[in-house]
């Protein structure tokens, strides 16, 4: 597909993965359309791109006339949508199908469908079970669709790395405590640079011939448990807590009690999801078939994770 020809449109374009994804499309030349049901959200990816190169339009996946007037002229198109809790099925399934099937119709070059990394219909959460139906309807809808299944995703603006910050942050200046629960710290997870994610969507867009109908597990260079991720974020944060190992009855207890609430630590579908590890699979096609080399976390989350020290930027120091 050529840069100069129809744009490629990102549903969910918006959002943390989306941004840099029109940002990576941009600059190889593409006219980017982002797809959105608030576009507010997405105003700051107009000043990424040069003038006419980016559109924004008000769109409900669940609607599938929606979804096929945001795809009229189209090239491409990328469904970064996702939800961690709420109508999963509705965003995951019904919004995919009805993407892939406009895609289709319209004839799309690409079209390169966001999964998980656990997608799964036998999946114990929600969400890996919803990821897995999504993939499934889109192979049925448009066949030479590419799906990529990443890892966890890092990057400046995620809510991965920060979150854990500021809630060690948090219990490091909380008086004779500094405690910080961990649920599953056993869990493994191999996390991808939110731009290495985005080099691979645009890579696959550019070469449809090579990386239609083909399904990639993308991960990082570095496998980590959770608790290791969160002692090693503690310390480049130069924040001293200790990790309360919280067993799996309690964690469940408390999922089902508070998960419901805006912020809760954990909730019951997400306590599901970190039952397993959350790792490439051996066999699996992963991000070295886009040619790209993994940036590993320790390389450049210290650059964001500063402003949690305890004098923020202009606090000491710490180690790698």
């Amino acid at each position: 597909m050529s840069a100069t020809d129809k744009p490629v449109v990102v549903f969910g374009g918006g959002g943390f993965v989306g941004r840099q994804v029109a940002q990576e499309l941009l600059s190889r030349g593409y006219r980017v359309r982002i797809a959105q049901r608030a576009p507010r959200q997405a105003f700051m990816v107009r000043s990424l791109g040069s003038m006419g190169q980016t559109q924004l339009t008000r769109v409900d996946i669940a609607d599938a006339d929606q979804v096929a007037a945001a795809l009229a002229g189209a090239g491409a198109a990328v469904n970064l949508v996702g939800l961690l809790r709420g109508d999963m099925k509705t965003a995951h399934v019904t919004g995919a199908a009805n993407i892939a099937k406009a895609a289709a119709h319209a004839g799309l070059d690409a079209l390169v469908q966001i999964s998980a990394i656990g997608a799964d219909p036998a999946s114990p959460s929600a969400y890996g079970q919803t990821k897995a139906q999504g993939e499934a309807a889109v192979r049925a809808a448009f066949p030479k669709a590419t799906i990529l299944r990443p890892s966890i995703i890092f990057g400046r603006d995620d809510q991965f790395t920060n979150r854990f910050a500021g809630l060690i942050a948090t219990a490091a200046s909380v008086p004779f405590i500094h405690t910080v629960p961990l649920i599953r710290g056993g869990t493994r997870f191999q996390p991808i640079h939110v731009a290495d994610v985005a080099r691979a969507i645009a890579t696959a867009i550019d070469e449809p011939g090579k990386y239609g109908g083909e399904t990639y597990e993308l991960g990082g260079p570095d496998v980590l448990t959770l608790g290791e991720i969160q002692t090693w974020i503690a310390g480049q944060i130069g924040r001293s807590c200790h990790f309360l190992p919280i067993p799996d009855g309690i964690a469940k207890a408390l999922a089902t009690l508070t998960g419901w609430a805006p912020g809760a630590p954990v909730t019951r579908d997400q306590l599901a999801m970190l039952m397993g590890d959350n790792v490439v699979a051996a066999n699996a096609k992963g991000i070295a078939s886009f040619g790209i080399r993994p940036v590993p976390m320790a390389a450049l989350a210290p650059a964001w994770l500063e402003q949690y020290r305890k004098q923020g930027r202009f606090g000491s120091t710490v180690s790698a």
